[in-house]
């Protein structure tokens, strides 16, 4: 999936979408639509990209019932809201297509409540190859922050803007835009990406100067990282040869989140190419320091027992590390969040943790 689409080239496949339709109406066919079945099943490791994209399972978006011709009617309606857009060079967000769709002539085109669109927009990304970014669609802020020593350049609606990601931004740091390719690196002396799963341990580290003392970008994933912020850590690894660390919780909810990174998620699987970073090395609590370091826990859940149980037969963590440490984390039965560091002292994860844990993974000298 091409990142520099432009304005017209995605307009054209919009209509050219639109147009099949058309032509299978004329050729007296049932009007479809083929997408990949979305599912783990039907998830596949790709070698080349070394990233998990969907294999050749497919399902198959017909008019020959009333709750398909709906869907097919939704879609007619929302690749003329996008063929519109572009040509008037607007952008709206996720959350106000479903609303705007309330606005519609045809109340069975109206969506029935926002999932529903969003996977629409989703499926219009795979069948036409072209990102919702380039359809300008975008989510609600992600609030995704990033605080190190770079300096970019930022392709803004007012204009363009230089900022460096320390001396121009308060504590909070640099905030990801929805669209990272408007983003142009400019210079860095930036060794290494910490991406950090939640805010207060993201406070902890700039508080500390950790970015300071060891030249690093902390990006902050806020929970489940949104698309955005896949984006820009990939481009940090591939533009400018940046290692990737993903630090996260201890629990089975948190090793998903550094699957998404490194391998993709199922949900955007055809864009794993785009977004994925197979390089990222995880840095997070793992089940073996909770032991090593006597650290406070909370009991596994049986939500918690099951989506481990599941990351067992999860293709994305199918290596003897992930195997063995989610093996134990079942044996003992618990979990642990980065804070829970803290008991350790404040400097603990500065100066010792985070030191030891990337000097092992070879990240420092």
């Amino acid at each position: 999936m091409s990142s520099d689409t432009t304005d017209d080239a995605a307009r054209e496949r919009l209509i050219d979408m639109a147009a099949e339709f058309y032509d299978q109406f004329a050729d007296g066919e049932i009007p479809n639509m083929e997408l990949p079945t979305r599912s783990k099943s039907n998830i596949v490791f790709d070698e080349d990209a070394d990233v998990w994209v969907y294999g050749d399972r497919t399902s198959t978006r017909s008019a020959n019932s009333a709750s398909g011709a709906r869907k097919l009617l939704k879609a007619i309606y929302t690749i003329d809201f996008l063929a519109q857009q572009l040509e008037e060079d607007r952008s709206s967000t996720l959350r106000e297509l479903y609303y705007l769709s309330e606005s519609w002539d045809e109340e069975a085109a109206q969506f029935n409540g926002q999932s529903e669109s969003d996977k629409l927009v989703e499926d219009l990304e795979i069948v036409s190859g072209v990102k919702r970014e380039d359809f300008h669609m975008r989510p609600e802020e992600s609030g995704a922050k990033v605080m190190g020593p770079l300096r970019l350049r930022e392709q803004t609606n007012r204009g363009d803007r230089e900022i460096h990601c320390q001396d121009d931004v308060g504590q909070g740091g640099y905030q990801i835009p929805n669209n990272p390719d408007t983003i142009e690196f400019l210079d860095h002396d930036v060794d290494f990406v910490l991406c950090v799963e939640t805010g207060g341990m993201r406070d902890r580290l700039v508080e500390n100067g950790f970015d300071d003392d060891y030249n690093a970008l902390v990006v902050h994933l806020g929970g489940q990282p949104a698309r955005a912020t896949r984006r820009l850590t990939k481009r940090l690894h591939d533009e400018l040869d940046l290692p990737v660390t993903v630090f996260t919780d201890g629990d089975p909810w948190s090793y998903r989140i550094f699957g998404s990174v490194s391998y993709g998620s199922i949900k955007s699987a055809h864009l794993s190419e785009y977004l994925a970073t197979p390089e990222a090395q995880f840095i997070g609590i793992r089940p073996a320091d909770i032991v090593e370091y006597d650290l406070p826990t909370d009991p596994l859940s049986d939500s918690d027992v099951n989506a481990l149980e599941s990351e067992l037969e999860d293709p994305r963590f199918q290596s003897e590390f992930w195997t063995e440490q989610i093996e134990l984390q079942l044996d003992i039965g618990k979990k642990a969040e980065q804070q829970a560091l803290a008991s350790r002292g404040l400097d603990f994860v500065t100066d010792t943790y985070l030191p030891e844990r990337l000097t092992e993974m070879g990240v420092l000298d």
